[in-house]
């Protein structure tokens, strides 16, 4: 139970800094941010297991590409049908 709750609270620390860290308007709720932490995470200890201060900053860049994919997502569902 004790992971749980920490991957949560890591995933939204990471998903705030990514978002934070990210020029321009990410409207998305407190679950998406989360998950958007999670992911991030998942994705930085896949590109660098080490751990520590560099993997931290690893998975904020990784939850800010993927914050940059979701945009690009978002923006092309939400395109009007001609």
């Amino acid at each position: 139970m004790g992971s749980i709750i920490y991957t949560i609270i890591i995933g939204a620390v990471i998903g705030v800094l990514a978002r934070f860290l990210k020029p321009g308007a990410d409207p998305m709720g407190w679950i998406l941010t989360i998950l958007l932490g999670i992911a991030g995470a998942w994705l930085g200890s896949l590109l660098y297991a080490g751990g520590g201060l560099i993997g931290f900053a690893i998975s904020i860049v990784c939850a800010i590409v993927l914050l940059f994919i979701y945009e690009m997502i978002r923006k092309r569902s939400a395109r009007p049908a001609a």
